[in-house]
């Protein structure tokens, strides 16, 4: 069975497919785990709105770029990772571009053990291909032995996969959340932390404890991870290094790139090609060191 989302190509057969996989999005009964795979040739022309389902998602990009937003924070799926969604967790999404994956469903009794928040997760080579497996599953009342067998190979991957560093966690506190927001809203925003306490009505010491408490992580480690989920952003909509780099508040494009580098283990440009999004070579790149 073709369960693969073409939104540009959809025709009233592929259109019935769709309907019949997103129905199980929503459905208790049946298989425990579902698939399909997402093949978008220029993305969506705007984010999709609040949202959620019953049944858990794992959505893993092969190419491309896919953010989501949850309550607890907004992560970036750059390829090689996927975002794991529990069941009933409000999110939006919004593809930025060309986009290919493939996604599977699991039903909130089967997820009842796997993580209960939004994360990232890297995919092993069992898990992926254990996934595409599925996505050729005719949604059936019951499973078959080798089916089940699969099934509870792909949950035990699940469960175990590494966590990735791709979320952005949201602080709770209001005056947190107001300096959280004001940073994702102007990432060049280069206002110290004592400033940013003043600003909020904070002293230094109470901001730095309480955003460690609600984000795990620190006001420094927060800003540059928000500032590298932009950045990792419009690499893939076709800014320069140099511009991001102006534009995020970095002191140079060789700047950038070095924290690029070591957030995501390659500089933007190698990064980006190894995904199938290369730079844009018009734009051309700010530095040597941004194609490695």
């Amino acid at each position: 069975m073709d369960n693969t989302f073409r939104p540009e190509r959809e025709t009233a057969a592929t259109q019935m497919i769709r309907n019949q996989v997103l129905d199980w999005f929503e459905r208790d009964d049946g298989l425990g785990v579902l698939g399909f795979r997402i093949e978008s040739a220029r993305g969506l022309d705007r984010e999709i709105d609040w949202h959620q389902h019953r049944r858990a998602q794992l959505i893993c990009v092969e190419a491309g770029l896919l953010t989501v937003r949850t309550r607890h924070g907004t992560w970036s799926l750059p390829p090689g990772c996927a975002g794991w969604m529990p069941p009933g967790e409000p999110h939006t999404v919004d593809i930025c571009g060309p986009l290919r994956g493939w996604g599977v469903i699991v039903s909130a009794a089967m997820a009842h053990d796997l993580p209960d928040a939004p994360c990232v997760v890297a995919i092993s080579d069992l898990l992926q291909a254990l996934a595409l497996r599925v996505t050729e599953w005719v949604p059936a009342a019951e499973p078959s032995l080798r089916q089940q067998h699969m099934i509870e190979v792909l949950l035990d991957e699940i469960r175990n996969a590494p966590r990735q560093r791709m979320h952005l966690p949201m602080p709770q506190d209001r005056r947190l959340l107001r300096i959280a927001s004001q940073l994702i809203a102007n990432p060049a925003d280069g206002r110290s932390l004592d400033q940013w306490a003043q600003w909020a009505g904070l002293s230094p010491r109470t901001l730095t404890r309480h955003f460690r408490d609600e984000t795990t992580l620190s006001f420094a480690q927060w800003r540059q991870q928000a500032r590298l989920a932009e950045g990792l952003r419009r690499l893939s909509d076709g800014q320069s290094v140099s511009d991001i780099a102006h534009e995020l508040g970095f002191s140079s494009p060789s700047a950038f790139v070095t924290v690029f580098r070591r957030h995501f283990g390659s500089p933007p440009g190698r990064y980006l090609a190894r995904s199938g999004h290369p730079l844009n070579p018009s734009r051309g790149l700010a530095s040597p060191a941004a194609s490695g």
